[in-house]
């Protein structure tokens, strides 16, 4: 069987042949002289020509499922390319850029509803907004909610507008509680456009957007994300979300988990299966769980039982993975820019922008 597909356009190849055999699919693609791609076959550099073809074939969405790819250049075959251990470094083309790609969001009522990329993006950061807070730390924030757009639409998912990364709200909310609504906005529009089409992957996949406020002092680490890394936060040890005590009674702790406890019940926290739990007789919850349940600004948590109430002091706000905003924060007024905050906290990742094939930006 031969599929033939003319290329229209500026693409370096004009068509190609996809021929099922026995020994699998075989791909031949087509190219003349005139382009600048057939004068590099020159060059002998096969691993470089393999990459630049596998990236080709990702970009058309070619449905070419072998190693072989035959290159023939004015009716000639020149190269022969076993492609079949060599990633993409490109997934995707600039239609995902900020002002020509539509998300799809999922509404609390499971409808769904598209809105531009940009303003999924402006609302992103509205809800991050802080008096005062540095451009380059909104940059960094726009860059990793960007690489989660871009994760979405590979996936072909809606996002939700509640997940656990973020909540949206549509731009009309933050006009009527922000005063200076169209300043923020302004400073925002400049700051989406000067990262656009920039994104994070890690050995070839996105990551996801993971940030916290504060920590005690240092990021985690997390199995199930391998590019999640430990790094000394220190400058979280000075921000005013380190320490929160919070008492609660146990009459509370019976109305929401519906737990009798008393002075002299079994309340300990252990780990497992890589997971933190908190034993409260023979009741266990996460303290992911706990956490959310009373509205604690961390599941990094120490508690004290006392007469008739537990009291509870959390060290940092939010989960400890990926980027913290306070430390972003006293990274950006010493002059470190969005790039290097995120290299900062994300040391396992690389940075892209999506052009006609990905380049690290550095």
């Amino acid at each position: 069987f031969i599929l033939i597909i003319l290329m229209l356009g500026d693409n370096m190849f004009y068509k190609y042949e996809i021929i099922n055999n026995k020994e699998g699919d075989l791909l031949y693609l087509y190219l003349t002289m005139k382009y600048e791609f057939s004068s590099e076959f020159s060059l002998n550099n096969d691993k470089d020509l393999g990459r630049r073809t596998k990236n080709f074939i990702v970009m058309n969405q070619i449905p070419f499922h072998g190693n072989k790819v035959y290159l023939v250049v004015d009716g000639v075959v020149v190269k022969v390319l076993d492609i079949g251990d060599i990633s993409p470094t490109i997934s995707l083309d600039n239609r995902y850029s900020i002002d020509s790609f539509m998300v799809n969001l999922e509404l609390e009522d499971e409808s769904i509803c598209e809105i531009s990329l940009r303003e999924y993006l402006t609302s992103i950061l509205f809800s991050y907004y802080q008096e005062g807070l540095h451009d380059e730390v909104y940059k960094a924030i726009g860059v990793l909610f960007n690489t989660y757009a871009y994760f979405m639409m590979s996936e072909n998912k809606p996002i939700s507008t509640h997940n656990s990364f973020s909540n949206y709200k549509h731009l009309s909310y933050y006009q009527e509680i922000f005063k200076d609504y169209f300043v923020i906005y302004n400073q925002f529009q400049s700051i989406l456009s000067s990262i656009d089409c920039l994104y994070l992957n890690y050995q070839n996949k996105y990551i996801l957007p993971f940030i916290h406020y504060s920590n005690d002092g240092k990021t985690l680490s997390n199995p199930d994300y391998s590019y999640l890394s430990s790094v000394k936060s220190l400058w979280d040890l000075a921000s005013p979300y380190y320490v929160e005590v919070k008492d609660i009674s146990f009459d509370e702790i019976h109305k929401k988990l519906g737990v009798l406890l008393n002075e002299n019940s079994n309340i300990i926290i252990k780990e497992k299966n890589h997971t933190k739990m908190i034993y409260m007789d023979n009741n266990i919850f996460t303290l992911e769980e706990f956490k959310n349940i009373f509205s604690l600004k961390s599941s990094n948590l120490y508690l004290i039982v006392y007469h008739n109430y537990l009291r509870i002091i959390t060290k940092g706000y939010g989960n400890s993975y990926g980027l913290s905003i306070f430390g972003a924060e006293e990274l950006a007024k010493n002059g470190t820019i969005y790039s290097q905050i995120l290299k900062y906290y994300f040391p396992k990742v690389k940075l892209y922008r999506y052009v006609k094939e990905k380049g690290t930006i550095h």
